[in-house]
């Protein structure tokens, strides 16, 4: 399995609208993506390392895939759909990792 984070770098001048990212763009993608969406999460960044600080992400989504091919097979031919509606939530320009999942626990 795979996790595709989208992070958002904190900045003191970012917008980020996260009712708009819960409610439309997500779900947008994972509509996009159907079933090859296994699942996804997000994040809102509350504090850095140290108490009160700012976070070092003010957002992250996360879209777990049973392989890169299914997500790039699902995310890519609907790419320039999804990223024309990143300015309806945010100006901050985001960063992503693909990573394997290795292990998971509750």
């Amino acid at each position: 399995m795979i996790k595709v984070s989208v992070l958002y770098p904190y900045s003191d001048r970012g917008a980020f609208d996260f009712e708009y990212y819960r409610d439309k763009h997500m779900p947008l993608i994972k509509e996009c993506m159907g079933d090859d969406c296994l699942r996804y999460t997000i994040d809102k960044g509350l504090t850095g390392a140290a108490p009160g600080s700012n976070p070092d992400f003010v957002a992250a989504c996360h879209i777990y895939c049973e392989s890169v091919e299914k997500f790039y097979g699902a995310f890519g031919p609907h790419q320039k759909k999804i990223m024309a509606d990143v300015p309806n939530y945010t100006d901050i320009k985001p960063v992503m990792q693909v990573s394997e999942v290795v292990a998971e626990a509750s």
